[in-house]
């Protein structure tokens, strides 16, 4: 049957772009050159650690990506719980220092169900004594948090840097303002990378295209800025209270016209209108439908006298009826209420800002690449939705292993994009194949009762005294 036939066909075209897929994009195992490199092969448990911290209740799953795969066999690292708060994490054998070279961050994710609020980000945790071995904690202090959040008004890839203020020594989390949307589709897979050059500049990427890019020595591209003001408003500064900020006032010599009318209504009659010679003045404005008819079965005997039923007499659209009005015109003469013009107040001293002090908290870093050393990475999410994926985790001082890992994921990325459409267009084969099935179906039994009509008519024909028996 050609259902079988193409059925095959599908299959065989299905099987042929996988087959092209694997090929095409082999999964990494590992990248030269990199400081850090997961690919989350089946080992993954023997590296990474599970927060053993009672905040943190999520399990983490080794999952395969959402069929069809553009690497089949290619596992990642998955959330595995619905409202849970999951964190789990890799401490290096030696800190990573930017300091010099910059930094690079790159991680592949892929959305295996609608995240509706959730984080989907990574944080390069500080090495510091703080980092703990057996795992995870709410107050595990990190460097830089870079990845998707969406929740809400949300939706963006965040990148907050932790920075010591060299001249109070506290801590204080930098946002990148200008923040991308993240691509999150259910199904796909995407790259996200932040580079922070040695020369302070910032640059987001999504699959390799530049989103973003701010410095970290300018005021306007964080919040707050990484450099301080050198002067502040003063705390202790106050208006006072005789201090005029309104810079307009009513003219005080302005008196209202006498002939300014504040009671004229805006809208009146139009003087000009006449009433038409042809308005029916006593006309009703709804009558009987004149080409209303009783019913056939109608019997007034039983039913009662038949009555039309009223519609808007017809009249009135033509020719208008009832009380004629004159239509509403703006009035000329209207002015409303009056108010006094305004002039410059003689009195104004202008808007009063607290006088600048200098700033106890100021200091200059020249050099805020040369971030705090990176001890280890993690992944501490708290969402609503799991199936989050991650994938090929790369950490580098050096662009050029990231520019390795992304040329895989563009591989990667082609050989999906092929996997899918060979599967639409196998699904698509296989709903024609069926249609022209069923069309032929239908056709056979059509002339199969035309076949058998003529059939029926002649034996009628041959034996006439059938028919009349």
């Amino acid at each position: 049957p050609s259902s079988l036939r193409v059925t095959w066909q599908k299959r065989c075209v299905y099987m042929f772009a996988l087959a092209a897929a694997a090929s095409a994009a082999a999964p990494l195992e590992s990248v030269d050159g990199a400081a850090f490199f997961e690919p989350f092969s089946s080992d993954w448990e023997s590296r990474w650690l599970v927060s053993k911290d009672a905040d943190f209740q999520g399990t983490w799953i080794h999952e395969a990506y959402t069929e069809p795969e553009g690497t089949p066999g290619d596992k990642g690292l998955m959330v595995g719980n619905e409202a849970k708060k999951h964190a789990v994490s890799h401490l290096f054998k030696e800190p990573i220092d930017p300091k010099g070279t910059g930094l690079v961050v790159q991680y592949e994710l892929h959305m295996k169900k609608d995240l509706k609020c959730g984080g989907a980000y990574l944080k390069l945790l500080t090495a510091s004594e703080e980092l703990d071995h057996d795992g995870f904690k709410a107050e595990t202090p990190y460097t830089i948090m870079f990845g998707p959040d969406k929740c809400g008004g949300t939706n963006k890839v965040h990148f907050i840097l932790r920075h010591k203020s060299p001249a109070t020594g506290e801590w204080e989390e930098k946002h990148l303002k200008k923040a991308p949307t993240p691509l999150l589709a259910v199904g796909e897979t995407h790259l996200y990378t932040a580079i922070v050059g040695a020369d302070n500049t910032v640059t987001l990427l999504i699959d390799n295209e530049e989103k973003v890019k701010a410095s970290l020595l300018e005021s306007d591209d964080f919040t707050p800025p990484v450099n301080p003001p050198k002067e502040i408003d003063d705390p202790d500064d106050k208006k006072p209270d005789d201090w005029v900020d309104t810079a307009k006032i009513d003219d005080p010599e302005a008196s209202k016209p006498d002939d300014w009318d504040e009671d004229a209504p805006m809208m009146i009659e139009d003087p000009k209108a006449e009433k038409p010679e042809s308005w029916l003045d006593d006309a009703p404005l709804q009558v009987p439908d004149p080409e209303a008819e009783p019913p056939d079965d109608w019997d007034e005997e039983e039913d009662g006298e038949w009555e039309a039923p009223i519609v808007d007499n017809p009249d009135c659209k033509e020719f208008g009826c009832g009380e004629w009005k004159a239509p509403q015109i703006r009035n000329p003469d209207y002015k409303g209420k009056w108010t006094a013009p305004k002039v410059d107040n003689p009195e104004y001293k202008g808007v009063w800002k607290p006088k600048q002090i200098a700033n106890p908290g100021y200091f200059s870093d020249e050099q805020p690449h040369a971030m705090a050393p990176i001890g280890g990475i993690g992944i501490e999410l708290w969402t609503m939705q799991d199936g989050a994926l991650f994938d090929n985790i790369l950490i580098s001082t050096d662009p050029a292993p990231a520019k390795v890992a992304a040329e895989a994921f563009a591989a990667r990325s082609e050989a999906e994009k092929a996997a899918k459409k060979a599967k639409q267009e196998a699904a698509e084969a296989e709903r024609k194949a069926k249609e022209e099935e069923r069309k032929a179906k239908e056709a056979k039994e059509e002339e199969e009762a035309k076949e058998k009509a003529k059939a029926e008519a002649e034996e009628a024909k041959e034996n006439p005294e059938k028919d009349e028996i």
